[in-house]
């Protein structure tokens, strides 16, 4: 069936004897064209109905994969309409030439495509808005560090093997190759942060000193870490600020990080008070008070009187929290009632100047001076 299309499709070109053969060869090509896009457009056109009433992932996954099969569609539709075009035999290397660098595309193509849907699919097993989601940040941070050093060898991997197909080019690899030396460095040491970059993004998905939403500090700034890509790092401050560092900072730098095996952290609150504050009766309040809050997680509540200072003594707080947001805020409760208690309850203990005046005597020689 398919070879007697083919013959007549040969025998309605060869009777258009009247027309140039190149405008007959664009004719060809055009109409191949026309016909592969309309056939994809009809296949997605099918494919979107029957995904149309499926989850988000089925919807996004068709979505995601209509440009790399549009390219296919197109480069089996030309290569059909290159066989039957009256090409010379130049032009026909040209033809092939261009379907070859097409193919090699879309095989990148194909490749960042796979990438993209099985790092999505791999990820729908982990929740980042989870209570505790130190496992899914673990894994997150892993696959989209290495999902972008993938992304990033397979463009150099696609654009290589392209510009190998120009003779000039491959020529010039070869020799580039060949003499390596002073040529070589000099391309090493132009490339490398970006190489430094990439082996830190590696070591970073490896051995994960952070991860996607980990609270760090970082050049004296809290934050939680927003984004890594293959080159840098977003840390989203607490004031919504956004500091950018290059991933090697977190290889070769010291820095905080308070997420790094779980989320929980104890917070510490200082009061100086007088020495003459109920300490007992403080640290039963700090119990009541941790009891009452929805942000305590039922682990650490303790108070000690850590020192004295020459007017004041130093009292320290600590109170446990799932998370360091919540720690934060649960300071916060926790410094308010406490201050608030002992203004109501014992304003004796707050801080107080102290002062001591010696009364002189009644028949002092300068009292009876009039």
């Amino acid at each position: 069936m398919l070879e007697q299309i083919d013959h007549t499709a040969r025998d309605i070109i060869a009777s258009a004897s009247w027309a140039p053969s190149w405008l007959v060869s664009v004719a060809v090509l055009a109409t191949m064209l026309v016909l592969a896009l309309m056939a994809h457009r009809a296949l997605f056109r099918i494919i979107t109905r029957l995904v149309e009433q499926r989850d988000l992932f089925w919807r996004s996954l068709v979505q995601r994969i209509e440009g790399p099969t549009r390219l296919a569609f197109v480069v089996v539709g030309l290569s059909v309409g290159a066989s039957l075009a009256p090409f010379t035999f130049d032009e026909a290397a040209l033809m092939r030439h261009i379907l070859a660098i097409c193919f090699v595309c879309l095989v990148g193509w194909v490749a960042m495509t796979t990438l993209h849907i099985w790092t999505t699919v791999y990820l729908r097993r982990f929740k980042l808005d989870s209570e505790d989601n130190l496992l899914a940040r673990k894994h997150v941070t892993q696959s989209r560090i290495l999902q972008r050093v993938a992304g990033i060898m397979i463009v150099i991997i696609t654009a290589s093997v392209v510009l190998m197909t120009f003779d000039g080019v491959r020529q010039y690899g070869v020799s580039l190759l060949a003499s390596a030396g002073a040529a070589g460095i000099v391309f090493g040491l132009a490339l490398q942060p970006v190489l430094r970059n990439l082996i830190s993004g590696v070591q970073l998905a490896v051995t994960q000193p952070i991860r996607l939403d980990d609270a760090v500090i970082v050049e004296g700034e809290w934050g939680n870490v927003e984004e890594i890509t293959a080159t840098y790092v977003v840390v989203r401050l607490w004031d919504w600020r956004r500091m950018v560092l290059p991933l090697t900072y977190f290889i070769e730098k010291p820095f905080q990080n308070w997420t790094r095996e779980n989320a929980s952290l104890i917070g510490t609150v200082m009061l100086y008070v007088d020495y003459t504050a109920p300490v007992v009766d403080m640290r039963a309040k700090l119990e009541e008070i941790a009891r009452a809050s929805r942000l305590w997680d039922r682990q650490v509540v303790n108070m000690q009187v850590t020192d004295f200072k020459p007017d004041v003594m130093e009292v320290r707080m600590l109170i446990s929290a799932s998370t360091a947001p919540r720690t934060f805020d649960l300071r916060c409760e926790v410094r308010e009632k406490m201050i608030a208690w002992l203004q109501t309850e014992h304003p004796q203990a707050l801080p107080r100047q102290r002062a001591q005046i010696d009364r002189m005597p009644q028949n002092s020689s300068w009292a009876d001076t009039p």
